[in-house]
């Protein structure tokens, strides 16, 4: 079977997913999980991605991020590779860590990134690991309600704009938007992403194919 194909440029924004080999934990201590958060700092530092939504668990992970110089296969070797060495280094393991690669799917985000971050924050509360979506150490959803400081590597000025002008207003309507969806199995966003792996507006993916998805365009890793 052809792997899905990466579709690279500058500033596009991606989710991004990535499971433990056979189910396993790619997280085993909050070393682990401090360590994988350095990794997404330096990310942002070398390699200018902006992240603007994350939520670790304990097989898997999920990212919101975009790539203003277009090179997300980059981005993500430093944050898979690198991770997955000094896990393995550590817990004296050999193998892949990751269960194949990473999965990307393109986003049009202005409608879609505030389902999207939502999805990602209750992620930790309809896994049955927490009540309440702030209560996860280990997301992005403390930080742009104000029960948290936001790292520096982190941006959630972006998002939150589209919830209202004001900084206390828009986590206010944030918060209220992300709870509304609590207690219900809620719609799943990426189920709307194509087989390309791209989740927009038809006229977005028609643009996509018709820049991107030529005969020309090539797989990259």
């Amino acid at each position: 079977m052809a792997r899905p194909l990466r579709i690279e440029y500058p500033s596009a924004f991606y989710h991004i997913t990535a499971r433990g080999n056979e189910q396993k934990d790619i997280f085993r201590d909050d070393k682990d999980r401090e360590r994988f958060l350095g990794y997404l700092e330096t990310a942002a530092g070398r390699y200018t991605a902006v992240i603007h939504v994350y939520c670790l668990m304990s097989n898997h992970y999920h990212l919101l991020l975009c790539t203003p110089e277009g090179n997300l296969s980059q981005i993500m070797r430093h944050i898979n590779g690198g991770y997955s060495t000094w896990f393995n280094k550590r817990h004296n393991r050999f193998g892949h860590l990751f269960q194949g690669r990473y999965k990307a799917i393109l986003v049009d985000a202005d409608p879609y990134a505030g389902e999207l971050s939502r999805y990602i924050h209750l992620n930790p509360v309809r896994a049955g690991v927490v009540k309440q979506p702030e209560q996860h150490q280990w997301s992005s959803y403390a930080a742009y309600i104000g029960k948290a400081k936001p790292s520096r590597w982190l941006t959630t000025d972006w998002l939150l704009q589209y919830f209202g002008q004001q900084p206390a207003t828009a986590k206010k309507a944030y918060v209220f938007f992300v709870t509304a969806a609590m207690g219900t199995e809620g719609e799943d966003p990426l189920k709307e992403a194509t087989s390309t792996l791209i989740l927009g507006k038809s006229a977005f993916i028609d643009d996509i194919r018709e820049k991107y998805l030529g005969d020309t365009v090539e797989a990259k890793d």
